[in-house]
């Protein structure tokens, strides 16, 4: 069986990897329209991708009746508005991070869906990487022993562009922590559980706009264990490794280009069998040194796969609405601690 989708918001993300590499690309799904509030980009993305409808507001998407699903990856001020109107359409949805700016229109956004009786999941798809996978197995299966560290990084080259809607902050709601670090603190939490408390660094270092390009949150989670997100709009792209890496008392694991939108990157693990006494020479000696080797998964291929596995088996997203909502509200304790200075409990 497939699902019968449209698409809300055609460009950025959603020409780039979204359609092509998930919902064109995927045999449980059938694209049946696109829109996007410029006609020409409308018409472009249905040429492209070979969909045949395109349209230029939501109200006409919505009444296409064969649409079950949309995915909408329009700017972040019009996500609670557009799935509410999807929901009471009768339509399933899968928005882009983050799900809302505000709490209050997150939680309106859950309440519709629930009432209507359909599904909600957000895109955050690093968590379907192969590599995180693995590694999220390895954590439960308790290979690292204690976890007591981790760190999630993404880093990127983003001038001042006129127009760009992340450097808004009325629509995108914040810059790098919101646009990156959010990715990087849902994937911490897979991996080491639910964070405890938070005290965050933001600052407008390189560019003119009047978002964050530079946030650095510190981590305490409720195990104890502690970790660090670190976001950048002003690193360049040749030089950013956007780290991932989790440490733990019978070991680590070290990954580079995981973090982000490819299936690739390189991932490194050093587990011991058994740990030893105290070395005050710290003689490293020997290399426990192993290559993580993963088959490949195309992560928004996974996750619109798995939203099609949900709607059809009426199972809950991994990403559901509860998800998407503590997410959220994260966010906001992020951007309140680096307001305030003050550490935030969660």
């Amino acid at each position: 069986m497939t699902v019968k989708w449209g698409v809300i918001g055609a460009g950025g993300i959603a020409a780039r990897r979204t359609i092509p590499e998930g919902l064109a690309a995927s045999e449980k799904c059938d694209l049946v329209a696109v829109m996007d509030t410029s006609r020409e980009r409308a018409v472009a993305v249905a040429k492209q991708f070979d969909v045949p409808r395109h349209v230029t507001t939501v109200e006409e998407l919505l009444a296409i009746p064969e649409i079950e699903a949309v995915y909408i990856a329009s700017p972040n001020s019009y996500h609670a508005g557009q799935a509410i109107a999807a929901a009471r359409a009768g339509k399933h949805v899968l928005v882009e991070k983050p799900m809302a700016l505000t709490l209050a229109d997150g939680q309106a956004m859950v309440d519709a869906c629930a009432e209507e009786g359909v599904k909600l999941m957000c895109g955050y798809m690093m968590r379907f990487h192969a590599h995180h996978q693995w590694l999220k197995a390895q954590i439960e299966a308790g290979a690292l022993g204690q976890p007591v560290f981790g760190r999630a990084q993404l880093t990127c080259w983003y001038p001042d562009t006129p127009g760009a809607w992340r450097q808004d902050p009325l629509l995108g709601g914040g810059g790098a922590y919101m646009d990156m670090g959010t990715h990087c603190l849902d994937l911490l939490e897979m991996l080491l559980g639910p964070v405890r408390r938070l005290t965050a660094y933001m600052g407008t270092l390189t560019h003119g706009y009047p978002v964050e390009d530079s946030a650095t949150v510190l981590l305490e989670f409720a195990s104890g264990a502690q970790g660090v997100v670190d976001a950048n709009f002003n690193i360049p792209d040749e030089a950013s490794q956007n780290v991932l890496e989790v440490r733990g008392t019978k070991g680590a694991v070290y990954a580079d280009h995981t973090v982000g939108q490819d299936a690739g990157g390189h991932m490194m693990s050093y587990i011991v069998r058994e740990v030893g006494g105290y070395d005050a020479a710290q003689a490293r000696t020997g290399s426990i040194a192993e290559e993580v080797v993963v088959t490949p998964v195309n992560t928004y291929r996974a996750e619109v796969e798995h939203f099609v596995d949900c709607i059809e088996q009426d199972l809950t997203p991994v990403t559901d609405g509860a998800v998407a909502l503590h997410s959220l509200g994260l966010a906001l304790l992020v951007y309140e601690s680096a307001r305030t200075g003050k550490t935030m409990m969660v």
